[in-house]
């Protein structure tokens, strides 16, 4: 179980680095599309997006005014909930078949 828990640190902790440092040395141009848009001069025709005004749009934290520290921390926080909903997925249906697994017990306990 030890190893397992020592497994698990290290790879949340280069989660996080990669994240939230590394994040840093992405490129300027993240979002593909609108890059394209600005090269071949449709931009003009665009639409804000419905969520621009989000506390995560574009690649940051609304509120923070360090380009660098706001993409990062945004790197952050999508880390830390994409492991939260993966965790409660795991344990929802560890549960479940846990249960399940009982009550196909009880039925082979029985028949006999």
């Amino acid at each position: 179980m030890k190893r397992n828990a020592k497994l698990l640190v290290t790879l949340l902790v280069a989660s996080f680095l990669i994240a939230g440092v590394a994040s840093f040395y992405a490129s300027s141009h993240p979002d593909g599309l609108e890059y394209v848009a600005e090269k071949t001069g449709f931009m003009d025709s665009a639409e804000d997006s419905p969520t621009a005004d989000s506390p995560f749009a574009d690649y940051g934290v609304k509120g923070v005014d360090d380009e660098r520290i706001s993409g990062g921390l945004a790197g952050v926080i999508g880390c830390v909930a994409v492991l939260g909903l993966a965790g409660g997925l795991f344990f929802l249906i560890g549960r479940r078949g846990s249960a399940d697994d009982e009550a196909k017990d009880e039925s082979d306990t029985e028949k006999v």
